[in-house]
């Protein structure tokens, strides 16, 4: 039996189908890296944004129109979202919502059988420790909670995933120790909101990373995106965990809005003044903190001078990385029940920040030109060179390397979205 995985969205994600792939192969099915030469497709969905689910339609189509003999199983959070759109375009398909990705051999083995197997869904299976197959040797993603403890009124992904899990830091450790002991440099802690790790049991993320930290050996560690709400009763706890000499000084904060009523009306749960606190007190300690952020465009009761809040948050904040969404109602999220603003106005105001975000970046990456960097390389870039990245998680492309090894290498460009390199010898 052969089984060819197709992944979209987050890093969260890819975990999951690499669990998948590990699963499968450990019992004995085939994993192929051409969907020509497959007898099972799995398709794990992403349906976060609004284009992203245009994405999944069509792929979903693509597939079953190109490959009809072919069986299909969707997974991911589509599965969990919007069943009744699944449903209508691809009633034949099998199904394996995000929290029953331990029971995909079976599943698996269902579909190709000519069943129809629809497994949905909440369990507490814990995804720590669990066979897998890194799609780059070197880079290991530790799930280390699923699920969150928002209730933001503009967000479906919370209906797929569930309520917050934390999963035991014992295992995370013992996974994070195995990991690098088989020789992965870089270590990715992943969760819908890293910040809430441990609410549920009593532990913290910055005992979890302290821990990572002390494991033997010359590593990287990556951590995920944090709700700042979570973040402020133990801010100065994970400021001094991130200090730790193995940990990226890369800090995913969204902020999703610049103005207090528009982050009410998002159930955000954080005002303004609460991010600029955590980013100032980031920086007071760490200065050479780079800084990610997301930002949704147009949300139901954002006018032009809330907008404009937005973009002065932004040109004071100047943060390094940015990511911006146009808002689109998503299924079953309260925001859905409001009318949504012209897409016309959306686009102008995307347009602006869009243009002020590569002004912002281009600038804070020049202030690294001739600058010498300790670098880790991951791998290839995607138009050529090799891939790597200083230890604020800025990307550097540097002509020929090896990758999983350090080097030091002087900033000879620097674009907006990524710095050239040459290496030191």
């Amino acid at each position: 039996m052969k089984v060819y995985i197709e992944t979209f969205g987050c890093t969260f994600n890819q975990g999951d189908s690499q669990i998948m792939a590990g699963l499968l192969e450990e019992n004995h099915a085939k994993l192929v890296p051409e969907v020509e030469d497959a007898d099972v497709i799995i398709v794990n969905t992403c349906y976060v944004k609004h284009p992203t689910e245009q994405k999944m339609l069509n792929r979903i189509h693509k597939l079953q129109k190109n490959f009809p003999d072919k069986k299909l199983l969707v997974a991911g959070c589509m599965v969990e979202i919007d069943q009744e759109k699944l449903k209508k375009i691809a009633p034949e398909a099998g199904w394996i919502g995000p929290h029953r990705i331990k029971s995909v051999t079976n599943t698996v083995k269902s579909i190709y059988q000519g069943k129809k197997p629809r497994l949905t869904g909440f369990r507490d299976d814990i995804k720590v420790g669990l066979p897998k197959i890194r799609y780059n040797p070197f880079i290991n993603i530790i799930q280390i909670c699923e699920g969150c403890m928002g209730e933001c009124t503009y967000c479906c992904t919370r209906f797929a995933r569930g309520r917050l899990q934390s999963y035991p830091s014992e295992d995370i450790i013992s996974e994070a120790t195995a990991a690098v002991n088989d020789g992965c440099i870089e270590l990715q802690l992943t969760a819908q909101d890293t910040a809430a790790y441990g609410n549920d049991t009593g532990e913290t993320l910055y005992g979890l990373m302290e821990n990572i930290n002390q494991i033997n050996g010359e590593f990287r560690v990556r951590i995920g995106m944090m709700h700042p709400k979570n973040m402020l009763n133990n801010i100065e706890n994970i400021i001094r965990a991130f200090k730790g000499s193995k940990i990226y000084k890369f800090l995913h904060i969204p902020i999703q809005s610049g103005n207090n009523q528009v982050l009410r009306d998002m159930g955000r749960g954080h005002s303004v003044e609460d991010f600029k606190y955590i980013i100032s007190r980031f920086k007071e300690e760490i200065p050479e903190i780079s800084i990610a952020t997301d930002v949704i465009v147009g949300y139901p009761t954002e006018d032009e001078d809330k907008f404009m809040d937005t973009y002065r948050l932004l040109d004071e904040i100047k943060p390094d990385f940015i990511h911006i969404s146009k808002y689109r109602h998503r299924p079953q999220a309260i925001s859905s029940q409001m009318d949504e603003l012209e897409y016309s106005i959306v686009k102008k105001r995307s347009k602006l920040l869009d243009e002020l975000k590569s002004k912002i970046t281009y600038k804070r990456n020049q202030e690294l030109l001739n600058s010498i960097q300790r670098i880790l390389i991951t791998g290839k870039g995607p138009k050529g060179g090799y891939t790597g990245f200083t230890d604020s998680y800025k990307m550097v492309i540097v002509d020929k390397a090896e990758p999983g090894t350090f080097q030091d290498v002087k900033v000879v460009e620097a674009l907006s979205t990524y710095l050239r390199g040459k290496i030191l010898n």
